[in-house]
C-alpha cells in the first residue's frame, strides 16, 4: 500500500513506536556500556537492564515496522507498549526525573490516541465502510 493510502494517524503512531524503540536501544547500550567500562553495583542487575533494554528496542521495532506494513497484529503491541510505558513515565516524573518522563508521557498518550483513533483501527483491522471505503 502506498503511503498515500497509509492514515497520517497511523504514519504518526508509527514514528512515535519507533522513536521509543530507539530510545530502548539507546539506554540499553548506555548501560551495557556502563556494565562493561565502570564498576556497577550489581552486575547481574546491570546485565538484566540492558538485555531486556534491548530486547524491548527489537518488539518496538518489530512493532513499528508492523505498523507501517499495516500489518494487523501490529496493533495490540503497539497499544500495550504505550500502556506500560503511562506507568513508567509517572514513576520517571515522580521521581524527579521529569526531563526524561514527561517526553515519554506525552508520546505515550500520543501514540494512544493515534493508535485508536478510527481510521487506523480501520486500516489496521480491516473494517470496510468507512470514510468512503
Amino acid at each position: 500500500m502506498s503511503d498515500e493510502s497509509r492514515p497520517l494517524s497511523l504514519r504518526g503512531a508509527t514514528a512515535i513506536e519507533a522513536l521509543e524503540g530507539a530510545a530502548a536501544l539507546a539506554f540499553g547500550l548506555f548501560v551495557g556500556w556502563e556494565t562493561i567500562t565502570g564498576s556497577p553495583v550489581d552486575i547481574m542487575s546491570a546485565i538484566g537492564v540492558t538485555v531486556l533494554a534491548l530486547l524491548g528496542a527489537a518488539g518496538m521495532f518489530a512493532v513499528a515496522r508492523g505498523l507501517y506494513r499495516m500489518e494487523p497484529w501490529s496493533r495490540a503491541p503497539a497499544v500495550l507498549t504505550q500502556l506500560f510505558a503511562l506507568p513508567v513515565a509517572v514513576s520517571l516524573i515522580n521521581s524527579d526525573q521529569r526531563g526524561y518522563g514527561v517526553p515519554l508521557l506525552v508520546a505515550a498518550v500520543v501514540a494512544l490516541i493515534l493508535m485508536l483513533y478510527g481510521r487506523t483501527t480501520d486500516v489496521l483491522v480491516g473494517r470496510p465502510g468507512r470514510d468512503g471505503d
